[in-house]
């Protein structure tokens, strides 16, 4: 069988592996819309977190429902702003945000150069309380440019998880830019952590591939290392293989020693090259 073609029903059995997941988790008596049980984790740190607006901020909304991190906040009354750039998932999100008067809806791309005036013409707060960013890119840019200005008080962000600590990878920022449905999107957790530590935030948790941040003022704990989020919210995790079998051709990689790991990863997206940083 063929790169492409092996490559084609990876993504398809990846879809199919997600559509009846969701399909199974939305019919139960308590529905879960996230992809991987993330409304769980969400839930247990919005708990211990002192709320004011109840505002919060889905980049990357998709249809509002399949994996989605905000659709139960929206539900139970959370105002905000959903974002999302693909036409059929944009009219499925008005669709089922119809009944949502306090949420606002918007149809663009995301980038680094926008965000800022996205969010203040939708009335965001400077502080907030969650933001969830999952866009399949240059995902550290667009959070860069949000944490100079607004502090959300939790953040849910997808990581690439494929690319082990101490590596630190990112997307860079393009606008002719697409996410090619492959391995080669977002930013590593050492990367996300350039960020956590820049603007003071804690990395309180991976969870498969959403990584978690508060600001160090919200949480009285120290923050995880990269490879302490990692080795407990991936490489541990016992059914990692079976939640992403698509992942193993770069299986080899969790188990090298950095600099091989790093030119394993250089070489892996060789095709890609000078469209993304990536370092020890």
């Amino acid at each position: 069988m063929s790169k492409t073609i092996k490559s084609l029903v990876s993504n398809f059995s990846r879809k199919i592996a997600l559509k009846i997941r969701h399909l199974t988790s939305a019919d139960s008596v308590n529905p879960t819309y996230s992809n991987l049980n993330e409304q769980s984790v969400i839930n247990r740190y919005i708990n211990t977190l002192n709320l004011e607006s109840k505002c919060c901020v889905d980049i990357g909304a998709s249809d509002g429902l399949s994996m989605s991190n905000t659709y139960p906040l929206y539900k139970d009354g959370w105002s905000g702003l959903a974002v999302e750039f693909d036409a059929k998932k944009f009219s499925a999100l008005a669709s089922s945000y119809i009944n949502f008067p306090n949420v606002n809806l918007a149809k663009c791309m995301v980038t680094p150069e926008n965000i800022i005036s996205l969010l203040s013409a939708n009335g965001i707060p400077e502080t907030f309380e969650f933001l969830s960013l999952d866009i399949d890119g240059y995902d550290y840019f667009v959070l860069d440019e949000i944490l100079a200005k607004y502090r959300p008080k939790l953040i849910c962000t997808e990581i690439n998880e494929k690319i082990p600590p101490p590596i630190k990878f990112t997307v860079k920022w393009n606008p002719k830019y697409s996410w090619a449905e492959d391995h080669f999107f977002g930013q590593s957790i050492s990367q996300l952590y350039i960020l956590a530590t820049k603007y003071k935030y804690a990395l309180v948790e991976l969870h498969y591939n959403n990584a978690f941040l508060i600001p160090l003022e919200c949480h009285p704990k120290a923050s995880l290392t990269p490879e302490e989020a990692y080795q407990a919210g991936y490489l541990g995790k016992p059914d990692r293989k079976i939640k992403f079998p698509w992942n193993e051709n770069m299986e080899d990689v969790l188990h090298m020693k950095p600099d091989d790991a790093l030119i394993f990863v250089n070489n892996f997206f060789g095709k890609y090259k000078g469209m993304f940083d990536a370092s020890i």
